[in-house]
């Protein structure tokens, strides 16, 4: 008899828990940010478009990085630049730190933060301390002075290779950090 009382009561637990799993799933999935891409559709939207863009940010009479980009569309409302065909060079205490090109990119023309991406092979991040960063998405953090994604991660040079997933690099400080699940391997030298 009893054991009919604590089958009823684990029933009715799994119940009120699944029901409260598809509320959840239901406010989630509902309120969920859609991230903005650069389709072609918003692209015919834009209030400028320019062909060889160059930007430039600068602090006082300090570089702090550039953008170059074969196209752009500026979207004034928004304060954005959609990009295509993205070259980013970022500058450190000691001059140039490092370059990353891109098939396409999003810059915030307010708060200076872009973000870069490729279609297809992982976006190439070279250092001037000779190392190589391989990831498919990239995002800077103007306030802050940080590269960030967390994408799959590959760092290559002086002997090394470092994989994992998540990267977090420092430009001030020159200090790269992989995030999750890291490997590293002697690579042998060329």
């Amino acid at each position: 008899m009893w054991q009919r009382w604590v089958r009823g009561g684990l029933l009715a637990v799994s119940v009120m828990l699944a029901c409260f799993l598809a509320y959840l799933l239901a406010i989630n999935s509902a309120t969920a940010p859609t991230q903005t891409s650069a389709m072609p559709g918003s692209m015919d939207k834009a209030d400028a478009k320019v062909s060889q863009f160059a930007f430039t940010h600068t602090k006082g009479n300090t570089i702090q990085w550039q953008v170059q980009a074969q196209e752009a569309r500026v979207f004034e409302r928004d304060k954005e630049a959609m990009l295509q065909v993205v070259a980013v060079t970022l500058f450190g205490q000691r001059g140039k730190e490092l370059t990353v090109t891109g098939d396409e990119g999003t810059l915030n023309t307010e708060t200076k933060d872009f973000v870069l991406a490729n279609r297809s092979e992982p976006l190439v991040i070279r250092t001037e301390s000779g190392y190589v960063i391989y990831t498919n998405h990239l995002a800077w953090t103007d306030q802050t002075r940080e590269i960030r994604t967390q994408d799959p991660v590959r760092i290559v040079g002086h002997g090394l290779e470092v994989t994992g997933r998540g990267l977090l690099g420092h430009l001030d400080r020159e200090e790269f950090e992989v995030l999750e699940d890291v490997h590293v391997d002697l690579a042998p030298a060329p």
